[in-house]
């Protein structure tokens, strides 16, 4: 058991939320016991996922994509009053942690990619260094690279082929970081693996010859909450369980 302070301060430590300029507050997003035994990530704040984290015996949540965002409108009704109300009826603490998560060298959702992917980055790029870039190592191919993907996500992915080139450098970005492939391009990448596709990806592997893969956002954000909240339980001595919600994105 540890107090909530406890576990703010260590992840605050690990993950330095300050840092970055997100689309929505890092940290505790909504407030419930102050004694913390058991901690559930997964990768959505969903209702779904609460709903199973409380009958699991959860205290704790920690998600990749928390409830609040830039822009919205701010009044707690419908889906958002629902899935409030479940956690504050339950006396359950809500951490949510976005950039940061995606960003950590050891533990967030790029390195957890990489790792299952066999991808070793030995440079960042793009807005805010989110983007992870190394040697292509055992996947000379597309051909090869694919079949790691899909086996290590046990999904159907989405590849735009470049030139038929041989891979020196592989460049990822996990989630919706389709943006990121011109960044990705100028970095010296043969092939850009993230989670969403748009229109003018086709176009730019196609004219550039750098292969596109989408792998899908969910999917590819699986591992990091995962990671992180297993790594804070160990320290502070505390439960940890993942549940992870079938999204087919």
């Amino acid at each position: 058991m540890a107090h909530r302070q406890e576990l703010d301060s260590c992840l605050q430590m690990l993950l330095q939320p300050e840092l970055f300029k997100d689309y929505g507050p890092n940290g505790l997003q909504v407030e419930g016991a102050p004694e913390v035994r058991r901690i559930v990530s997964g990768v959505t704040a969903s209702l779904a996922f609460i709903d199973a984290a409380i009958a699991a015996g959860a205290d704790t949540l920690l998600v990749h994509h928390g409830l609040f965002w830039r822009g919205m409108d701010g009044r707690l009704t419908g889906w958002l009053a629902a899935r409030v109300r479940r956690l504050m009826g339950a006396g359950v603490n809500l951490y949510a942690y976005h950039l940061p998560l995606d960003a950590h060298a050891q533990l967030g959702n790029n390195a957890q990619l990489g790792l299952r992917l066999e991808l070793r980055a030995d440079a960042r790029f793009g807005d805010q260094n989110l983007g992870f870039i190394g040697p292509a190592g055992a996947h000379a191919t597309l051909d090869r690279l694919a079949a790691a993907a899909t086996g290590a996500l046990a999904k159907a992915i989405t590849v735009v082929p470049g030139d038929g080139r041989a891979l020196r450098r592989v460049a990822w970005c996990t989630g919706g970081a389709q943006s990121y492939f011109e960044p990705a391009i100028a970095a010296g990448a043969d092939a850009f693996i993230t989670g969403e596709i748009s229109e003018p990806q086709a176009h730019l592997a196609r004219e550039t010859g750098v292969a596109f893969l989408a792998c899908g956002h969910h999917a590819t954000e699986r591992f990091g909450a995962a990671a992180v909240a297993a790594h804070v339980a160990a320290a502070l001595g505390l439960e940890h369980a993942h549940i992870d919600v079938e999204n087919p994105a």
